[in-house]
C-alpha cells in the first residue's frame, strides 16, 4: 500500500509555477500570493519523482528557514518517505533524493557554499540578496545528474534586491554582451509569474482581514505590498527624488558657469561627477565615471580623458580617506591625485549630514523647482539613487548595503555637504599652545627686544 501525502490544491498561479521549465522562474509580486507554499510543494514533489536529485531552500536567515519551511516540510512528509537531520538541516528520501536548508548572509557565507552542487535552487524572498549572491549562488547550480537545473526565486517589492530583481524579471533589461567576455543574459531563461493576495483563494478564506491590513498599509507600501507595484518602493530613502522631475535632457553648459568633481574612491569602484552650478544656484549633474579596478593614477587618468581640453574646473571634492598615509609607500592618494594633476579638496564624512543635503537639494523650493538636476545620460547615478534604501537602525542614513549602489551617491554626497557646509576648522596647533593675536600678527608686546 502506497504513502500518500496531502498537498493541497494548487491555485492557477501556482500551477503556472510548477509548470515553468525556464532556468530561471520567479513568483510573487504581491504579498499573500502563496508563494512560500509553492516553495514547499515543488521542493518536495521533485524530491519524491525525482530520485536522487539534490535541492536547496535559501532564506537570508536561519530563523526565516525554520518557521516559513523546516517545520512545515517535516509536518509535510511522513518518516517513512523522509527523515530530517536537525544537525546538516537536510532532509534525506528514501529514494536517495535531499533537500538542504540553507541561510545565506552575503560573502561572509561564500565558504561554506563554494564547491556545493545542486539540481534545484530555491531562493525565498530574493529582494533580500544582492545580485552578486544571486550570482554567486547560480553557479552552485550544476552537477552529473540528468535532472533539468533549475533556479526559483520569490520575490516581492522592496529590500536590497528590489534594482536586480525588477531588471531580470519585471523590466526584462537583458545585458546583450560585448566581444567574446561580454556577459550576456538570455532573455529565454527568465520568465515571471505575477500574484498577489487575490489569486490565494485559501488565504482569503482563512484570513479575511489580511486584505483589511494591506489596505491599511502606507500609499507607497500599499501599491507594492498589496498590488505588486514594483516602481512604488523604489527611491526608498530618497523619496523626493522623481526621474521625470529630477532629470533632464543633455545641453551644452555655458562657460560662465562653475563647475566642480566630486568623487569616492575604491577599487572595487571609482565613481566620479561632474557638476556645474548656474547663476541662480541650480546644480546640475551633467557627466559620470563608475569603473572598478583603477588605480590612483589611473583614476586621475580617467578623470583627464572624460573632460574637455578648455573645461575648468574649480574644485574636487574627495573623502578624508584619501589622506591617509599609505604603510608602504608613506603618501597619500591625495598626493598621488596631485602628482597626477588632479588637486583635492577635503570633503566631511558626515553621512547624516551629506545624504539629508542631498534631500533638501532635491526638494522643490520656493519656484515649485528642485536645486538639484541630473542629465539623463547619468544612468548610473539616477538608478542608484532610486534604488538605496535606509539604514534599518538609522532611518537618517542609507544603508552601506549592497555596497555596489553606494559609490556614486557617496560622491554626490560629498559634492553636497562641500557646497553647503563651511570646511572643518583645521589648524597646526593644540587650542592651548595657540599663540594669540598680538604675538601671531604684531610680533608680541612692544618690549625693548620687539623694539
Amino acid at each position: 500500500m502506497g504513502i500518500e501525502i496531502d498537498f493541497g490544491t494548487a491555485n492557477a498561479k501556482q500551477k503556472l509555477f510548477f509548470e515553468s521549465r525556464t532556468l530561471y522562474t520567479a513568483y510573487g509580486g504581491a504579498r499573500g500570493g502563496g508563494k512560500s507554499w509553492a516553495v514547499r510543494v515543488k521542493a518536495v514533489g521533485g524530491a519524491i519523482v525525482n530520485a536522487g536529485i539534490r535541492v536547496l531552500i535559501l532564506r537570508r536567515t536561519y530563523p526565516e528557514l525554520q518557521q516559513n519551511h523546516i517545520e512545515p516540510i517535516r509536518a509535510m512528509v511522513p518518516e517513512a518517505v523522509g527523515k530530517y537531520s536537525a544537525t546538516q538541516h537536510t532532509m534525506y528520501f528514501v529514494n536517495g533524493s535531499i533537500i538542504k536548508f540553507g541561510h545565506f548572509r552575503g560573502q561572509s557565507d561564500f565558504t561554506e557554499y563554494q564547491g556545493q552542487e545542486y539540481d534545484w535552487i530555491f531562493m525565498d524572498e530574493a529582494t533580500q540578496f544582492s545580485e552578486s549572491d544571486f550570482r554567486f549562488l547560480g553557479g552552485c547550480l550544476r552537477g552529473v545528474s540528468e535532472v533539468s537545473k533549475r533556479f526559483y526565486l520569490t520575490c516581492n517589492p522592496g529590500g536590497i534586491g528590489h534594482r536586480w530583481v525588477k531588471r531580470l524579471f519585471i523590466d526584462r533589461d537583458f545585458k546583450t554582451g560585448c566581444g567574446d567576455e561580454g556577459e550576456r543574459e538570455n532573455p529565454d531563461d527568465y520568465s515571471f509569474i505575477f500574484a498577489t493576495v487575490s489569486d490565494n483563494k485559501a488565504l482569503l478564506k482563512s484570513s479575511p482581514a489580511y486584505v483589511s491590513m494591506l489596505a491599511s498599509l502606507p500609499p507607497s507600501i500599499r501599491r507594492a505590498h498589496r498590488y505588486g507595484d514594483w516602481d512604488a518602493m523604489t527611491g526608498v530613502y530618497f523619496s523626493e527624488f522623481c526621474e521625470e522631475e529630477h532629470t533632464c535632457r543633455p545641453f551644452r553648459i555655458p562657460g560662465s558657469w562653475a563647475r566642480y568633481r566630486a568623487f569616492d574612491y575604491g577599487l572595487d569602484c571609482f565613481a566620479c561627477l561632474w557638476v556645474a552650478v548656474s547663476p541662480s544656484g541650480r546644480c546640475y549633474v551633467y557627466r559620470e565615471i563608475a569603473q572598478s579596478g583603477l588605480i590612483v593614477r589611473e583614476a586621475a587618468q580617467a578623470i583627464r580623458e572624460n573632460e574637455l581640453p578648455d573645461e575648468t574646473v574649480r574644485a574636487t571634492f574627495a573623502p578624508p580617506d584619501i589622506w591617509s598615509r599609505q604603510k608602504d609607500s608613506g603618501r597619500s592618494m591625495a598626493e598621488i591625485f596631485a602628482l597626477s594633476g588632479i588637486g583635492l579638496i577635503k570633503a566631511s564624512n558626515n553621512r547624516v549630514a551629506g545624504h539629508l543635503l542631498i534631500r533638501e537639494m532635491l526638494a522643490p523650493g520656493e519656484d515649485a523647482s528642485s536645486q538639484l538636476v541630473i542629465f539623463s545620460s547619468c544612468k548610473r547615478l539616477i538608478s542608484d539613487l532610486s534604488c538605496i534604501l535606509a539604514d534599518e537602525n538609522n532611518p537618517n542614513d542609507c544603508a552601506r548595503y549592497p555596497h555596489d549602489v553606494t559609490h556614486i551617491v557617496d560622491a554626490l554626497r560629498y559634492f553636497c555637504v562641500s557646497r553647503t557646509l563651511p570646511p572643518e576648522r583645521q589648524t597646526d596647533f593644540y587650542e592651548d599652545e595657540a599663540p594669540s593675536y598680538q604675538e601671531l600678527f604684531c610680533g608680541g608686546e612692544a618690549k625693548r627686544g620687539y623694539l
